[in-house]
């Protein structure tokens, strides 16, 4: 009998380095604050001062070339593994991404950030040892068809003004 290679559909979300720090006042998740539709963490001055003085470097942003040379990461990165990209945004501060593969979503958000950072030393757009992203990330696992159409929705058209987006043109809804 062969191996069957379970293909999971999940929504990897992960910010740059610096931009999206604990005790801000628009909220945070954390370890204690990460189970969605409850409350983020509460703002708090004193944590957020901690946190930016414990900073290494500059908070980190993408202007157009490094969008776009993110996004085309995103595209080599899940080609090159045979995940099947079914959309992504990466916006200035954070990028989505929806995909499916056969691995963690952990292990796929890592690759990602790996491809991303290759890709912008490659085009020279920043020093090689610049911090570019936030320690981890979220991810969420997408059961169904409906949890996919939304979350696709919300990549592509519910994050303000599009900037460096890609949508599959055929959407693979049917789960396995």
């Amino acid at each position: 009998m062969g191996v069957t290679i379970v293909r999971i559909r999940y929504l990897i979300t992960f910010a740059c380095y610096g931009t999206h720090l604990h005790g801000e006042e628009r909220g945070a998740v954390d370890r204690h604050h990460r189970i969605p539709g409850t409350p983020l963490a509460r703002p708090s001055q004193a944590r957020g001062s901690i946190e930016a003085q414990q900073m290494a470097q500059a908070p980190y942003a993408l202007d157009e070339p490094r969008r776009e040379a993110v996004l085309h990461s995103i595209i080599e990165v899940c080609a090159h593994n045979n995940w099947t990209l079914l959309a992504a945004h990466v916006r200035t501060n954070h990028v989505h991404v929806v995909v499916e593969a056969e691995y963690s979503p952990e292990r796929a958000m890592s690759t990602l950030k790996a491809y991303a950072s290759r890709k912008l030393n490659e085009l020279g757009l920043d020093e090689p040892d610049r911090k570019r992203w936030a320690r981890h990330g979220s991810t969420r696992w997408l059961w169904n068809p409906s949890t996919l159409s939304a979350a696709i929705e919300y990549v592509v058209r519910e994050q303000g003004p599009p900037l460096s987006v890609f949508e599959a043109r055929s959407r693979i809804l049917a789960l396995p």
